[in-house]
């Protein structure tokens, strides 16, 4: 019998475990990330330093760990993905 691990992201330089997107949008425009206004089915982020675009669903708890890796990817050394 397996038994499915959730998975949290965590902003590295406070060790905070990003708990809803109010808390994750502060942190995204911290580094320099937009909101994008083009999906009304998603909340999307881009930065003008690059062509890259975080999109996720406007749901917080349909955040899972998908999601969470493409933020840690476009991020590399401030956001990790861990087991809760």
């Amino acid at each position: 019998m397996s038994t499915r691990r959730s998975k949290v992201l965590v902003y590295l330089p406070t060790n905070q475990v990003i708990s809803s997107y109010s808390v994750l949008e502060q942190i995204l425009k911290g580094l320099g990330w937009e909101r994008y206004s083009g999906v009304p089915d998603l909340l999307q982020y881009h930065k003008h330093s690059s062509n890259d675009l975080i999109s996720l669903p406007r749901d917080f708890s349909r955040f899972n760990s998908v999601y969470m890796y493409d933020i840690v990817v476009k991020n590399p050394n401030v956001f990790h993905v861990r087991d809760m």
